[in-house]
């Protein structure tokens, strides 16, 4: 299995993003496809996951309302939606696949290499 994420960059707080994941490999035992992210000097923080089968999704609190996870299941593709981003969101985002529904980074096997997000003020 591997991931391969895209579409960071620098904006200007308020401003938008759009993340992808495109997996590739044997991801059919994967479930739940989710984003993280890691600031420098912070711990990997949960910020979205949608399932596979049943299209449910799950926000981090303190990107609910602004941010918004999709698939193209026909694509194998996960992307991330961001606006209004604010200077706190910067970190590098990591998109990675669990076996099943979950906010927690110990429960996902396979991680993609990351993309940095800035956004200044």
């Amino acid at each position: 299995v591997q991931l391969q994420a895209s579409g960071g960059g620098l904006v200007k707080a308020g401003g938008s993003l759009r993340l992808s994941c495109a997996a590739t490999g044997d991801i059919f035992a994967s479930n739940s496809v989710g984003w993280f992210r890691q600031a420098p000097g912070k711990e990997r923080e949960f910020v979205a996951a949608v399932t596979w089968r049943n299209y449910r999704r799950d926000y981090g609190d303190s990107v609910k309302g602004r941010f918004t996870i999709s698939r193209d299941a026909a694509q194998n593709t996960v992307y991330l939606q961001m606006n209004d981003l604010k200077p706190e969101d910067t970190a590098i985002y990591y998109c990675a696949l669990a076996p099943s529904r979950s906010r927690t980074v110990g429960d996902y096997r396979y991680w993609g290499q990351g993309t940095q997000v800035t956004v200044s003020s």
